[in-house]
């Protein structure tokens, strides 16, 4: 299989970066809705938001790289059977997601920052604070962050429910081309 995208299928490394993606948001969403329930005396009180910044951070940076390889290395053209509502359905969707994850990950700094502290990364490296400034910017940015993780994830479901439609209604290659295949 090749690194690179062709102009009929998904590469290695598009394939790797969409599932890294996708097992982090459903991770990290299962992470967030668990460590909120958490008391004051829980001993991941402390080391649960923290482990889920440091993964928020690094993927912000994963999907730095992943927008960066989409210019590169654009996606494979729509399948034939595709028609022009499909086509138009999947650039919106795919335009949310992407969308969505980065002001997910912003609004998620926004919380942590908003106290004028960094957020250190697994303990390797801080990540300042530099903007501090917006009014009542924690319980805005955390209603942002709580709906949006939400939609994301509600979306995400779609997403796939989509490609199980294309793969077992349509018989098309759309699931298999994420897959390698």
């Amino acid at each position: 299989m090749q690194w690179r995208n062709s102009s009929s299928h998904y590469g290695m490394t598009s394939i790797l970066l969409h599932w890294l993606v996708a097992l982090s948001v459903f991770g990290l969403f299962g992470l967030g809705y668990w460590m909120v329930g958490l008391d004051y005396y829980s001993s991941w009180y402390k080391p649960a938001p923290d482990l889920h910044k440091s993964i928020g951070l690094v993927l912000f940076v994963v999907m730095l790289g992943r927008v960066v390889w989409r210019r590169v290395s654009p996606p494979p053209v729509s399948l034939p059977n595709h028609d022009a509502l499909t086509r138009k359905a999947s650039k919106l969707g795919h335009a949310f997601l992407y969308v969505g994850l980065f002001v997910l990950m912003i609004s998620g700094y926004l919380i942590s920052t908003a106290d004028g502290r960094g957020i250190a990364v697994f303990g390797l490296f801080e990540v300042p604070a530099t903007l501090t400034s917006i009014p009542r910017q924690e319980d805005v940015a955390g209603l942002v962050h709580e709906y949006l993780a939400w939609a994301l994830v509600i979306f995400a479901g779609v997403h796939a429910l989509a490609a199980l439609k294309h793969h077992f209604i349509d018989r098309d290659r759309t699931l298999l081309r994420m897959f390698g295949r």
